[in-house]
């Protein structure tokens, strides 16, 4: 079989899109090299940063990066291609009309996927940059899904723990702050927990541990969401 390569936009960071090429792998059953998928990947750690941009209204929009990227891929021989940050999504446009192939798009395709696992009109809890908050990344498809979201009340706190990771690798202060908040959003009335960080992602497994253990909504991982697209994809041709 002959599979068709999907092209990577990483470095955002370089650990969480090493962490999508784990989480691939565990999808396949192989039993030589050639049975894993093919990815052709732009590891780009120099991507203008997302928070400064959308947050604190400085530095170089990372559009432009983010599009050359895409194309460089595109013409690398990629036929889709995914982004292992959900903050990035903000400039989803900018890299799409650069080309001609597919966005597997992680933050629509993660929102379809809880509209199917809870109530309809039930509400995400978002645990996430608060750069996809102020930016909107989840709005449209919420809107089109017809579900609500429950974000953090100390935004701070959230974007402090995703810096310690970048910085410090996941550990248990970002962990602690990860309980924490999934305990106040179903205390606010989430359904469901909803990773929308892929830093975030490198503590999935402990985080799950926890929802176990104090009774937590579900949870769904952005990227697990994305792995699977990616799969399929591949696989579909």
């Amino acid at each position: 079989m002959t599979f068709q390569p999907v092209g990577i936009l990483g470095g955002m960071g370089p650990e969480a899109t090493i962490l999508l090429q784990q989480r691939l792998l565990a999808r396949i059953d192989a039993r030589d090299d050639a049975d894993h998928l093919p990815l052709f990947i732009d590891m780009n750690p120099q991507v203008p940063s997302r928070i400064a941009h959308l947050i604190e209204g400085t530095g170089e929009p990372p559009g432009p990066t983010l599009a050359r990227m895409a194309q460089r891929l595109e013409q690398a021989g990629a036929t889709a291609l995914a982004m292992p940050c959900n903050t990035a999504h903000a400039y989803a446009g900018d890299i799409q009309t650069a080309v001609q192939i597919p966005l597997l798009h992680m933050v629509d395709l993660a929102v379809v996927q809880a509209a199917q696992q809870i109530r309809k009109a039930g509400a995400i809890g978002i645990l996430a940059s608060p750069a996809t908050q102020s930016a909107g990344v989840f709005d449209p498809a919420l809107a089109r899904a017809g579900l609500s979201a429950v974000w953090p009340e100390n935004p701070d706190r959230m974007l402090s723990a995703i810096r310690d990771i970048k910085a410090n690798g996941p550990n248990p202060n970002s962990l602690a702050t990860l309980v924490q908040t999934a305990s106040e959003l179903q205390a606010r009335g989430a359904d469901l927990l909803l990773i929308g960080c892929s830093e975030f992602s490198l503590l999935t497994p402990d985080l799950a541990q926890a929802d176990r253990a104090r009774d937590l909504p579900p949870l769904l991982d952005t990227l697990d969401v994305l792995a699977q697209a990616i799969h399929t994809h591949i696989l579909s041709y």
